[in-house]
C-alpha cells in the first residue's frame, strides 16, 4: 500500500502563490533536487490540479532531452514520463492518455484505487491540495517554508471541515540554511 504525498513551497505567511500564480519566491539547491528526487523515485504516480498539469506537462516530457539539460532535468524528466498521472479538472474530461487519466471531484476512488498501488506525490496544486487535505486522504507532507511573505495569494489552507493532527517527524535546512524543509505524517 502506498502514500499520498503533498510536496510543497509555501512561504511564511502560508502561500502556495502569488496572487497571479507567481511563484519567483522558492529557493532550489542540488541538495533540495536530490532530496525530492528521492521522493520521487518512490513513488509510481502523481497527481494534479489542472493549471499545475498543464504547466508540468507543458515542460517535463522533453525536459531531459534539451541542450544543456541538468541533472534535475534529465532525473525528473524521466521520472514524469513513466508514471501514472491522475489530474482534478472538470474542463478536460475525456482527454485520458495511456498515462494520464482526468477526474473530478465527485469521485476521488481513482486517488485511492492509485495509493493502494503505489505511493502518490502532489506538487503545486493548491485546489487539489486543499480537496485532498479536507477529505483525509493526504498521508505525509513535504513542506518547504521559505524566508518570504506575500501578504496576498493562492493559500495552500482552506477552511477545513474537520481537524486533522499531524506529526512532525523530521526536518532539515536547505538554499544554505534558507529553507526549512518539514516532513508531517498524518496521526490517524
Amino acid at each position: 500500500m502506498g502514500k499520498l504525498i503533498i510536496s510543497e513551497h509555501i512561504t511564511l505567511d502560508g502561500y502556495m502563490a502569488g496572487i497571479n500564480g507567481e511563484m519567483d519566491w522558492i529557493g532550489f539547491d542540488e541538495v533540495l533536487f536530490d532530496f525530492v528526487g528521492r521522493i520521487t523515485d518512490s513513488a509510481g504516480g502523481a497527481l494534479y490540479g489542472r493549471k499545475t498539469y498543464e504547466i508540468m506537462d507543458g515542460y517535463w516530457p522533453t525536459a531531459g532531452d534539451r541542450q544543456g539539460a541538468t541533472k534535475h532535468d534529465l532525473e525528473h524528466s524521466s521520472w514524469y514520463n513513466r508514471v501514472d498521472k491522475l489530474v482534478l479538472s472538470r474542463t478536460m474530461q475525456g482527454n485520458d492518455t495511456r498515462q494520464t487519466r482526468f477526474i473530478t471531484s465527485d469521485d476521488l476512488t481513482p486517488v485511492t484505487e492509485m495509493v493502494s498501488r503505489t505511493n502518490v506525490v502532489v506538487f503545486g496544486s493548491p485546489s487539489a491540495v486543499r480537496l485532498l487535505l479536507d477529505a483525509g486522504l493526504v498521508d505525509e507532507m513535504l513542506l518547504f517554508v521559505n524566508p518570504v511573505t506575500l501578504g496576498s495569494g493562492i493559500s495552500m489552507w482552506g477552511a477545513m471541515e474537520q481537524r486533522q493532527q499531524w506529526l512532525l517527524t523530521g526536518s532539515n535546512t536547505y538554499v544554505n540554511g534558507k529553507i526549512m524543509g518539514l516532513h508531517y505524517t498524518r496521526t490517524r
